[in-house]
C-alpha cells in the first residue's frame, strides 16, 4: 500500500437510519433518560442555557447514544467549571434510535424548557426531529447524523459529522489513489439512509475514476445476522477489497464469518464503523487490518487529554468517534452563542437566528477534536478532513508501506 498520511478535505460545496457514527454518567446507564445538569455556578453576568440531546440510550445502538449524551456531558461539566460567562443546564433523552420516539424525547426536552438541541445521534431520528425543529424554531446541531435530507430545506439544522455522500467520495479516492489495482466488493444495508447514501456517492465516484468493482451485495436489519452469501459472492468474483459503508455491530458479524470460511481481504470502512473495538464480546483481532476513515482517534497524541477525562467520567469507556462530535457540538455552541452576545431570556426564535447567522458567517470557524478551522455552509453541512487509518494490534495507526 501506497503510504499516506491521509487527510481529504470535504469540499466547501458538500451539499452521516443510524449515525455512520449515553446517560449523564456511564455508557453502560441504560435509564430512560440522563438526570439534568446544572452549572455549578452562578452570577449576574452568567448565561446558564438549556442544552438538550436525544440518542439510543437502550437498545442495539445504544453505544452511539451513550456516546453522544457522555461526550455533551464531559463539555457541559467542563465549561460549567470554567470562567466563562456561558453555562448550560444539560438532559438526555432517549429515543431508542426511532423517529417517533425521537420526536416524543424532543417534545418532553421541550416541556423541560431546552433552548438549543445537541442531537439526535441517528439519521431516521435526525430527519425527524428536524423537521420540528425547524417549524419550531429551536436550533439543532447534530453529532453525528449523516444524511444530506437532515439538513436539507432546514436553515437552522447543521452536521458536526461529515455528509454520506462527501463519505463515499472520499473512500473512493483513497482507494483509487493507494489501491488502485483493488477488485472491489460493496457491502451495504439497502433499507438504511446512511448506508445507501454512503454506497450510491461511492459507487458513482469509483465508476468515474475507472476502479473495478466486482460485486455489489445487500442486506436489511432484518437479515443482518448471516452474511454467507454476500462473502461467498465476492470471494467468487475475486475481491480482494471489501467496502462496508455499514455500522459497527453487522460488521463484526462480517469480519467472524469471514474469517471462518478463509475469506481474508481487505475490509474498509467509514465512520459508522468506529466502535468495533469496544464492542462488548467482540474480538479485537477480528479487526486486524481493518481500515476505515474517521475524522477521530482515541490513540492518538492529541486528543489524550479528551480521552483521559472521558474514560475518567465513564468507569474506563474509550470514547469513539461519536462522543467526540458531541462533545465538539457543545463547544461549538458555546462559541456561537458567545459571538452572538445570547442571553438566557431570549426567545428560542431569536437564539435560533442568531445561531445560524454565526455559523454561516463567513469569520465562524471551530477547531475540536474532529476537525481543525471547521465551517459550515447554509445547508448546515460541515467542512473539515478525516484520516484513514488501519486498526494495527487494537489500535488505529496510520497506513504504512
Amino acid at each position: 500500500m501506497k503510504k499516506k498520511v491521509l487527510a481529504f478535505v470535504m469540499a466547501a460545496t458538500m451539499v452521516f437510519s443510524l449515525a455512520a457514527c449515553g446517560s449523564s454518567s456511564s455508557g453502560s446507564d441504560s435509564s430512560s433518560n440522563s438526570d439534568a445538569s446544572a452549572p455549578a455556578e452562578s452570577g449576574d453576568d452568567v448565561q446558564t442555557f438549556k442544552l438538550g440531546s436525544i440518542g439510543p440510550l437502550t437498545g442495539d445502538a445504544a453505544i452511539y447514544g451513550q456516546a453522544v449524551v457522555n461526550g455533551a456531558q464531559l463539555a457541559v461539566d467542563e465549561i460549567n467549571a470554567s470562567d466563562s460567562k456561558i453555562k448550560f443546564e444539560f438532559k438526555g433523552e432517549d429515543d431508542e434510535a426511532d423517529g417517533e420516539k425521537s420526536t416524543n424525547a424532543y417534545n418532553q426536552l421541550m416541556d423541560w424548557g431546552m433552548q438549543v438541541l445537541v442531537g439526535p445521534t441517528t439519521t431516521g431520528a435526525s430527519m425527524a426531529v428536524a423537521d420540528v425543529c425547524n417549524s419550531e424554531r429551536t436550533f439543532m446541531i447534530t453529532p453525528s447524523a449523516s444524511a444530506v435530507d437532515v439538513t436539507a430545506g432546514k436553515d437552522n439544522v447543521f452536521q458536526v459529522c461529515f455528509t454520506d455522500p462527501n463519505q463515499g467520495i472520499s473512500s473512493a479516492d483513497y482507494i483509487a489513489e493507494n489501491m488502485p489495482d483493488a477488485k472491489i466488493a460493496v457491502l451495504y444495508r439497502n433499507d438504511d439512509a446512511y448506508s445507501q447514501g454512503i454506497h450510491d456517492t461511492f459507487v458513482k465516484e469509483a465508476t468515474e475514476k475507472g476502479m473495478s468493482v466486482v460485486y455489489k451485495g445487500t442486506f436489511t436489519n432484518d437479515t443482518a445476522t448471516d452474511f454467507s452469501v454476500q462473502l461467498s459472492g465476492a470471494q467468487s468474483n475475486g475481491a480482494d477489497l471489501v467496502f462496508m459503508p455499514i455500522y459497527y455491530q453487522p460488521a463484526s458479524i462480517v469480519l467472524a464469518q469471514a474469517k471462518a470460511m478463509g475469506y481474508a481481504p481487505t475490509f474498509f470502512g467509514v465512520d459508522g464503523m468506529d466502535g468495533i473495538l469496544t464492542m462488548e464480546g467482540f474480538d479485537p483481532s477480528l479487526a486486524e487490518g481493518l481500515m476505515l476513515l474517521t475524522p477521530f482517534s482515541a490513540t492518538v497524541p492529541e486528543t489524550q487529554s479528551f480521552v483521559e477525562a472521558y474514560t475518567a467520567a465513564n468507569d474506563g469507556v474509550t470514547p469513539n468517534q461519536f462522543a467526540a462530535d458531541a462533545y465538539d457540538g457543545v463547544y461549538i455552541v458555546k462559541e456561537a452563542l458567545e459571538k452572538a452576545g445570547c442571553t438566557a431570556d431570549m426567545s428560542n426564535s431569536d437564539i435560533c437566528d442568531a445561531l445560524v447567522a454565526q455559523l454561516t458567517s463567513s469569520d465562524f470557524s471551530y477547531s475540536g477534536l474532529t476537525g481543525k478551522d471547521m465551517t459550515w455552509n447554509a445547508e448546515g453541512q460541515v467542512s473539515k478532513a478525516p484520516t484513514a487509518y488501519v486498526i494495527k494490534d487494537g489500535e488505529y495507526v496510520l497506513p504504512e508501506d
